[in-house]
């Protein structure tokens, strides 16, 4: 089955980047991107493509090369799903805030509603890909709405997940480990339609890299990687805690057990905790999963990653306030970094907003400086909290364009996101504008602790012991 019109739902993280690459490496392909969001459409046909609205290393020169071209940016979603042979749904799946399974069970009706405008739509056979992460056997349901409530058109339903990283997506898409595609290779129209997805990825990416399996083996596949990578965080992050206690040096037993082949470097990286818009919602979708199947223990096996996270960011916030004193009230205290992770601005999940969260409950004056999130924002993931009214929120937290000014007068400095940057700072400026004490505490352990310490800040890492500048030892005095 030849591909020469792809439509893709869904204008966000996951199906803005992955279409560019796509429209980049399958220039005789035609890729449209749509959205009922007219503002983020918009943002995405902007003249300047520096204003696009997602932030990843690399990703405004693949839209620049191929915008126009052969990659398009429309809120005419019908006319879209009319012309394309294959339509990726990569709508959000957020975490239900309702109704049965409120908290964990991913709330599908983004889904159900493109499944439904696409039956109501088509007029010729088409292949349709799950790309949105979803619960293992959502494509059964997909099926059958497709398959009850068309013209009689026939679909083929694949399962496609990401892989990416937020701030290595471009890299990730065009150099993957792996493209894992799950279909129906029982019938002869379900492999068909396996293979001219095979051959968009074989574009690029060598055969052995592209997968093929059933798709309910797809659609586990990536609930379990992400419930894999976030469970290697809250192990390190689990041991960090025995470090600062016991004296050990988080960063030496990473590397120490890191070079075990077995199980190996990544991922071992000690922080504040994870954030992002994968992997809570993955690991309580997949906790879920398991408890409707009545797998009580395997569902709480993986629930406590989701504790231990939410552990690591309470006690980075209270171990601020027992170090300034027992008391952060009145005090200035500044957050540098809002994005949950480095060359991204995504915040969702981000632990920065939960940090800022308990520090205002304990009336706190946050300060807050990111490179690349804007204070609407900031706010937003604030409000979405509900702690206090919108009003209180804007009081109580300043916003601002410069790092020195976050710093200037404040009591205390937490980095939340490892921007490079953070690195290059004049720290000694920094030091000689902020009151004294000085404290920095480094959630993503990338300062150089022992040149601050230096310069007079009190140093709090995490998964290290409290550091102080050395005393001179006193000189002795001859008579």
């Amino acid at each position: 089955m030849k591909i020469t019109n792809i439509c893709c739902i869904g204008a966000g993280y996951v199906g803005g980047p992955t279409m560019a690459v796509i429209a980049q490496k399958c220039p005789e392909i035609n890729v449209t991107v749509v959205d009922i969001n007219e503002a983020r459409i918009a943002a995405w046909n902007d003249e300047d493509v520096e204003n696009i609205p997602i932030y990843e290393p690399g990703l405004s020169e693949v839209v620049k090369e191929a915008r126009g071209r052969n990659l398009f940016f429309s809120t005419d979603v019908d006319a879209a799903i009319d012309k394309a042979d294959m339509i990726f749904i990569s709508v959000n799946t957020p975490t239900k805030t309702y109704g049965i399974g409120k908290g964990m069970a991913a709330d599908l009706k983004w889904i159900e509603l493109c499944a439904r405008q696409i039956a109501r739509v088509s007029k010729n056979d088409k292949i349709v890909v799950e790309k949105s992460t979803l619960p293992v056997r959502t494509a059964e349901a997909l099926k059958s709405i497709l398959d009850n409530t068309g013209n009689g058109v026939n679909f083929q339903i694949l399962s496609n997940p990401e892989f990416l990283a937020e701030g290595t997506a471009v890299e990730d898409l065009q150099n993957a480990d792996r493209v894992l595609i799950g279909g129906d290779s029982t019938t002869a129209a379900g492999q068909d339609a396996i293979q001219a997805l095979v051959h968009i990825y074989n574009h690029w990416l060598p055969k052995e890299r592209v997968l093929t399996t059933n798709v309910w083996s797809s659609e586990l596949s990536k609930l379990t990687a992400n419930a894999f990578l976030a469970q290697r965080v809250s192990s390190i992050n689990a041991m960090s805690e025995l470090c600062e206690k016991t004296g050990a040096d988080v960063n030496e037993v990473a590397r120490a057990i890191g070079m075990d082949s077995r199980i190996g470097p990544k991922f071992l990286k000690s922080s504040v905790g994870f954030g992002g818009s994968c992997f809570q919602k993955d690991i309580l979708n997949l906790v879920y999963i398991a408890k409707s199947y009545g797998l009580n223990e395997v569902a709480d096996y993986w629930e406590q990653v989701i504790i231990m996270n939410d552990h690591q960011k309470r006690r980075f916030a209270a171990n601020i306030v027992s170090n300034l004193y027992n008391t952060v009230a009145g005090k200035k205290i500044a957050l540098l970094g809002w994005a949950f992770k480095k060359d991204t601005n995504d915040t969702r999940e981000t632990a920065a907003m939960y940090v800022a969260d308990y520090l205002l409950n304990e009336q706190a004056e946050i300060v807050v400086y990111d490179p690349k999130v804007k204070v609407e924002q900031i706010y937003a993931d604030l409000d979405y909290l509900g702690s206090r009214s919108r009003e209180e929120n804007r009081k109580l937290l300043t916003v601002v364009n410069e790092p020195y000014e976050a710093c200037r007068d404040a009591h205390a400095i937490a980095v939340m996101t490892e921007w490079d940057e953070f690195r290059t700072y004049d720290w000694e400026r920094i030091y000689d504008c902020m009151l004294k004490p000085a404290f920095i505490f480094d959630g993503r352990n990338i300062l150089n602790i022992k040149e601050l310490a230096n310069y007079g800040f009190n140093i709090s890492s995490i998964g290290l012991p409290p550091f102080r500048k050395e005393k001179e030892p006193q000189k002795s005095i001859v008579i």
